[in-house]
């Protein structure tokens, strides 16, 4: 019976092993997808940024004729 044991236990430990691989892996993608929204939101409020600065230099140049 010791190597029916045996066997179990590997077998066991080797899906344990195999959980946390795939557990690391979607984390792994979780911080990527987030890491890519995090740059896009900076590129987001960036252009927006230069929008409001070139339609305020328009004002400025509308003003001052």
């Amino acid at each position: 019976m010791g190597f029916l044991d045996d066997a179990k236990e590997t077998i066991g430990e080797a899906a344990k092993q195999a959980g946390r691989a795939v557990e690391d892996g979607v984390d792994k993608l979780k911080d990527k997808a987030d890491e890519l929204k995090a740059d896009a939101d900076v590129k987001k409020a960036e252009a927006e940024r230069d929008a409001v600065k070139a339609r305020n230099d328009v004002k400025d140049e509308l003003r001052d004729n």
